[in-house]
């Protein structure tokens, strides 16, 4: 099945071949779909590609062909969605406005914020430009973002220097939780929660990493880890 993204853009494309003839450039994709970067559409493409819906011929402008519509596209929703989701919103009770359930729709698209640093303390890239298409299933009450982990100092709670990880916003945490700790309004890790009295512990999960302690009011709790994506 494709994602939200991923079905909109193959229909554009379709709609643009039948009444011009001719595919759409990059340009007119990224402000149809709404999103701020060409790079998410070279992104898209591509995996339309792999999946046998496009093809695209070399060595010529503006040259791609759709092998195939998605067979799982209900026909009431062939005309490209103006929706472009930042964050969602987390209350499942209902539909959501402007994205499909569950059932309709596997995928909803996060903000992926650049990468964070899970060895030394890194400033946190939030480049809206960027999304990422994540289950459904892996989320629950409440708003989210991706981050890409850098670094190996997580490896012993199964989180690897490559990984996304999706966090869910939230100032607050438990003990033991792994979280976004910004650090001095400047630096941002991915550690292991700790409290100590009036102190905070970021505590990797490596034995070459040493635990580090802050005064409580020099760290913030920007979100805590729900889920894990990898590739292979």
């Amino acid at each position: 099945m494709l994602t939200t993204k991923q079905h909109e853009l193959l229909v554009f494309i379709d709609k643009c071949l039948r009444e011009t003839g001719c595919s759409p450039s990059f340009e007119e994709m990224k402000d149809a779909l709404k999103l701020r970067s060409k790079s998410g559409i070279h992104r898209l493409i591509t995996a339309l590609e792999e999946r046998g819906f496009l093809r695209r011929h070399k060595h010529r402008a503006r040259a791609l062909e759709v092998v195939r519509l998605s067979d799982d596209l209900a026909p009431p929703a062939r005309e490209l969605s103006r929706f472009a989701p930042n964050v969602i919103q987390g209350n499942f009770s209902g539909k959501l406005p402007g994205v499909r359930s569950a059932n309709e729709a596997g995928a909803v698209s996060l903000p992926l914020y650049g990468k964070i640093a899970a060895g030394l303390p890194i400033e946190a890239l939030r480049d809206n430009e960027e999304e990422i298409e994540v289950p459904v299933a892996l989320l629950g009450p409440g708003d989210h973002f991706a981050l890409q982990v850098e670094g190996d100092s997580m490896i012993e709670a199964g989180i690897l220097d490559g990984d996304t990880v999706i966090i869910r916003k939230g100032e607050t945490a438990e003990n033991g939780q792994i979280i976004v700790a910004l650090i001095d309004e400047a630096e941002v890790t991915l550690k292991r929660l700790r409290r100590k009295g009036q102190s905070i512990a970021l505590e990797p999960a490596n034995i070459r990493y040493e635990t580090r302690i802050f005064p409580a009011e020099r760290v913030k709790v920007q979100g805590h880890l729900v889920a894990l994506l990898r590739r292979y």
